[in-house]
């Protein structure tokens, strides 16, 4: 069971970009806790993080050959602009889970649009970074067969 988490802009600056919406933790900080959870679920997982909607792109593209069976998500502000990370999802045909630390629905109306929603598996918003370990005990259950239901 591969999983890869894919985090878009900016959230590299987890800890240090407005603590009040995103929390105090950092990137390095939720890796370790999903390495520790994904140890104890028996998955392989990877991670990814760009400023560059490219690179995403790229990355998604890759996982397919990389054998890859879901893809966690948090797109950041590309989740309101890019087609393209769409696409690439459609064509990879691999499937994911849309997170976001922040309740993005409390936020600028811009910010309530995706791109990316109706075609994920699901979409979790506003549990900060709680949301990322939620999603991978989903996408465990679901690769396992256990009821997702």
């Amino acid at each position: 069971m591969k999983v890869l988490v894919l985090n878009g802009p900016n959230l590299n600056l987890l800890g240090m970009r407005e603590p009040g919406i995103y929390g105090s933790g950092t990137l390095a900080d939720l890796q370790r806790e999903l390495r520790d959870l994904a140890g104890s679920l028996g998955v392989e997982i990877d991670f990814f993080q760009s400023n560059h909607e490219g690179a995403i792109v790229d990355r998604i593209h890759q996982a397919r050959a990389d054998g890859v069976a879901f893809v966690i998500i948090n797109p950041g502000a590309f989740t309101h602009t890019s087609v393209a990370i769409r696409d690439a999802f459609s064509g990879v045909s691999i499937p994911f889970v849309e997170v976001h630390i922040s309740n993005v629905h409390k936020r600028d109306a811009f910010r309530h649009h995706s791109y990316l929603s109706d075609i994920a598996e699901g979409v979790i918003v506003g549990l900060g970074m709680h949301g990322y370990g939620l999603a991978l005990r989903y996408v465990h259950a679901r690769l396992s067969g256990a009821s997702t239901r």
